[in-house]
């Protein structure tokens, strides 16, 4: 079984981050990737509000030129998905699909995944017009046409970002009404260049005439089967997030549907010695900048931890 000081899961902009920061400050961290090596980033496409990068850097290089970074100072990359945790021992004990490992301190870093409406062409335009974040790739589309799929507040949200830059806003969803808040459907309603579509569902995302990126969306009535197209140049999915904690369920605290609860201005969790890190804590901002810096904050918060200890 192989022991480090600090153990960190997770190889996104929070992970990578917090090991740059743990190898600097002479800790030696391991860093285990997981099953999605460089996180949700990595199928992101063009970043262009990642600060340093002038010109739109594809996700994928983002988070590679991290990992460089990260072995550059010291970390140990590990490709390797841990399968069980037992945190009620000291050192915490990790079980990988490829090994076992303890360790002292831990970072929790292994993100949310977007969830996604699983129909056709979905996938083969991802990063092509098809994102689950406005505020990452609304940009792109500034001046075009936008649907944005979901009822609740996220949805909303995204198609306010948009309705902002977009020519318009196709809002589609399930349902005769929204389950956002109040306020937040007022907002929307009073924007002149948002377009409601009640009752349909997402049958399959279709691309442009060279079938090189979104080109419209064809949705089908939930109440009578009537089938329809929306011409469009960008499909936002809106229907929430899951955070990657399955493996701690019982055993850290969460809330808000899973997230991870650490203290207040901070990255502690209920369990001395563990840390929480990026999307895997936070269902509010869920930016690579913002994980970026809560990755910073876990290694700050782990050393200062094994310091005194």
């Amino acid at each position: 079984m192989q022991h480090r000081k600090l153990i960190i899961l997770g190889s996104g902009a929070a992970g990578l981050t917090a090991a740059i920061y743990a190898s600097r400050a002479g800790l030696s961290p391991l860093l285990l990737t997981g099953s999605q090596q460089g996180g949700q980033l990595t199928i992101a496409g063009e970043v262009e509000n990642y600060p340093g990068f002038v010109e739109a850097i594809d996700g994928a290089d983002l988070t590679a030129t991290m990992q460089e970074q990260a072995e550059r100072v010291g970390t140990e990359i590990e490709y390797d998905t841990i399968v069980a945790v037992d945190l009620e021992s000291r050192p915490f004990v990790l079980n990988g699909e490829s090994g076992d490992y303890s360790c002292d301190a831990l970072i929790v870093s292994t993100g949310a995944k977007a969830r996604w409406l699983g129909v056709e062409g979905e996938s083969e335009y991802m990063g092509k017009g098809v994102s689950a974040c406005a505020t990452c790739d609304g940009f792109f589309f500034k001046g075009l046409d936008a649907v944005v799929v979901g009822g609740g507040n996220t949805a909303v949200e995204e198609a306010l970002y948009l309705s902002k830059i977009c020519r318009t806003v196709h809002l589609v969803h399930r349902r005769d009404s929204l389950r956002a808040e109040t306020i937040l459907q007022e907002r929307l309603r009073a924007r002149e260049n948002v377009v409601f579509h009640w009752n349909v569902r997402v049958e399959r995302i279709a691309g442009n005439e060279d079938l090189t990126k979104v080109g419209s969306v064809k949705v089908v009535s939930t109440v009578n089967g009537k089938e329809d197209s929306i011409s469009t140049d960008a499909v936002f999915v809106a229907i929430g997030h899951d955070p990657v904690t399955q493996l701690f369920d019982g055993k850290l605290e969460t809330f808000s549907g899973g997230y991870l609860k650490t203290e207040a201005g901070g990255t502690r969790t209920s369990v001395d010695g563990v840390f929480a890190a990026g999307d895997v804590a936070d269902p509010v901002y869920r930016q690579a900048v913002t994980a970026a810096g809560m990755g910073c904050m876990a290694a700050l918060d782990a050393d200062r931890w094994l310091e005194k200890r």
